[in-house]
């Protein structure tokens, strides 16, 4: 019997995100830059948060996306935390896991003007047919069969990025 090929899991992108005020900001941005070579977009406050200081429209955050080496990207990344995430990092057709020094991937040397900082990692799964309930024109429903589910995602982990769960 043949596997449905639209059953099939795959990676849609990863999310590189930092956070912090001004100068802090400024050198998460030079961080994103330096790992992924694209332009971090900054992501701007919506409420007001006056024990931190934030206020609507202030940037608080700067986020990478990739689309295209995604799968290189995520088995570097990995190798840093040794192949280890704990299962509540892992929701419906996503994970997240946090990197706290960025000196800690392999190949990457101490930048001065950043300093010591830590970013976070965001991997999105998706299935053959998803863009049907995003497209403009003729949007349709996708029943809930189509969502990856925490256990389809550890099963995934493990066979192709050999990831250890907790």
């Amino acid at each position: 019997m043949k596997d449905n090929i639209m059953r099939n899991i795959k990676i849609e992108k990863v999310v590189l995100s930092v956070g912090g005020t001004k100068e802090e900001l400024e050198k998460g941005v030079k961080l994103l830059n330096m790992l992924t070579n694209k332009k971090p977009a900054k992501t701007k406050s919506k409420k007001r948060i006056p024990s931190l200081n934030v206020r609507p429209g202030l940037e608080v955050g700067a986020v990478v996306t990739l689309r295209k080496n995604a799968k290189e990207f995520l088995k570097k990344m990995l190798t840093t935390i040794d192949n280890k995430l704990k299962k509540k990092q892992i929701s419906e057709n996503n994970f997240s896991f946090g990197i706290k020094e960025y000196i800690e991937i392999p190949g990457v040397e101490y930048q001065r003007e950043i300093g010591i900082m830590g970013f976070d990692i965001t991997v999105v799964f998706k299935r053959s047919g998803r863009r049907i309930r995003i497209r403009k024109i003729k949007k349709g429903k996708i029943p809930k069969r189509q969502i990856i589910s925490p256990d389809e995602i550890i099963k995934f982990m493990e066979e192709n990025f050999q990831t250890e769960f907790i």
